[in-house]
């Protein structure tokens, strides 16, 4: 008894040593992807260049295959080119590396495991920062330096544990400027080209995506995973993992949205995006290392890696069903705007839908509504979920004002919210 008490006092003690280790490798990381040195990391800079080339030691040091012939610094590289116009075009490049699986016919079978590495470098006009008037470096630890020390982990994970299928970890490029990378790297998996060595011939090699995009900001052990509809597996296995790892997680059936998930169900990929939300840094120069919950990041990574394995040990290839995309969230579809992001993952316990965000200046913070109330009716009408806010919205007309009930702590409160008009795209 004495001798099984101290295996299991061992054993406890190196677990938690492996989970310390863990989140100082990925609050390291982050503070180098988000440092001022790196300057947001825009496509085509020296701060590019420089994460490009941290991130590809890591995974030379890792020994994972590289995609193409040629050096090794340069053999992770998928260069691609882009911009409307000559004066806008810019160099820069997807980051590839390949885990061959261990079953000799599921091997053949790949499964890409991603984030997006770029971000929006000294933010500006026309750049997608929400503080567009403002210069200054946008780190994007959170967008997504976040995604990326996740997935370094992973790839570390399953250098040592093999799955069955092979894994693709990919680092994708200017996501920022309109997924840019991800498109790319699926036309040119679509071609027959003679310096791809450790891919598959075609992209039908692909039967999964994952993608981790802001996942360094967990609130109430609650995470976002989309996509649980695009196999008949994935809702059930996803349910399972969170149960397993003891989390919160809420599901949507498509795989569409504004990350490089989308562009691999746009090509009958089955995909899983994981996202713990939006919150008043995102696309700011204040998403900086310090704000990131590094206890969430293991969390996602727990979720992630038996996720993962799941997956790729599945007997049969993933089937993939069309679902039809609900994300229904777009501005020019109404009249007004409340000047808020809503929970998009529904991770509240308590009836209603969360503020996210409130923008300063905008209708909903002028009223007196804050970041962290749990919206509960609209114009005397109830909100329960994302399509109740949404038909909410769609029912008012501007320029005119409405009663919204909040629930801030345990107080309710009644706000009259002058109504503006919702800009036109």
């Amino acid at each position: 008894m004495k001798n099984r008490y101290c295996l299991l006092s061992l054993a406890l003690a190196l677990s938690l040593q492996s989970w310390a280790q863990k989140q100082d490798d990925m609050k390291q990381t982050v503070e180098y992807l988000a440092s001022q040195q790196l300057g947001g990391r825009y496509p085509g800079t020296a701060g590019d260049t420089l994460a490009s080339e941290f991130i590809t030691k890591k995974l030379c040091d890792l020994r994972l295959k590289p995609i193409v012939k040629g050096k090794k610094k340069i053999g992770y590289f998928q260069d691609f080119t882009y911009g409307k116009t000559k004066e806008e075009e810019r160099t820069t490049h997807n980051i590839i590396a390949v885990l061959p699986g261990k079953d000799k016919k599921l091997r053949n079978e790949f499964i890409v495991v991603g984030s997006h590495y770029d971000h929006l470098g000294m933010g500006g006009k026309g750049s997608g920062s929400r503080r567009p008037d403002t210069l200054g470096v946008h780190p994007g630890a959170d967008d997504n330096a976040s995604g990326d020390a996740v997935v370094l982990e992973l790839a570390k994970y399953f250098k040592k544990e093999r799955a069955k299928r092979s894994i693709i970890f990919a680092f994708f490029g200017a996501e920022e400027q309109g997924l840019i990378g991800s498109k790319n790297f699926l036309e040119w998996m679509k071609k027959d080209d003679a310096k791809r060595i450790n891919l598959p011939a075609d992209k039908k090699g692909v039967v999964a995506m994952v993608n981790l995009d802001m996942v360094g900001r967990m609130r109430d052990n609650a995470m976002s995973v989309s996509g649980t509809g695009t196999s008949s597996d994935f809702k059930a296995m996803a349910e399972a993992v969170a149960e397993q790892t003891k989390l919160n997680i809420s599901c949507t059936p498509d795989g569409y949205g504004p990350s490089d998930h989308a562009s691999f169900v746009a090509q009958e990929i089955p995909v899983l995006f994981l996202t713990t939300g939006g919150h008043m840094e995102y696309h700011t120069p204040d998403d900086v290392p310090a704000t990131l919950n590094y206890d969430g990041m293991q969390q996602t990574f727990d979720f992630s890696k038996e996720l993962i394995t799941r997956i790729a040990n599945m007997p049969t290839t993933p089937n993939y069903i069309s679902v039809p995309s609900t994300n229904k969230m777009k501005h020019g579809r109404f009249k007004v705007t409340l000047g808020l992001m809503p929970d998009v993952m529904g991770a509240s316990r308590i009836p209603g839908l969360r503020a996210d965000i409130v923008v300063a200046g905008k209708s909903a913070h002028n009223a007196g509504i804050r970041s962290g109330d749990i919206i509960q009716e609209i114009n005397g009408k109830p909100v329960t979920n994302m399509d109740d806010y949404m038909q909410r919205l769609s029912e008012l007309e501007p320029d005119t004002t409405v009663p919204v009930k909040v629930l801030r702590n345990e107080e309710t409160l009644t706000f009259d919210v002058y109504l503006m008009p919702a800009k036109k795209k």
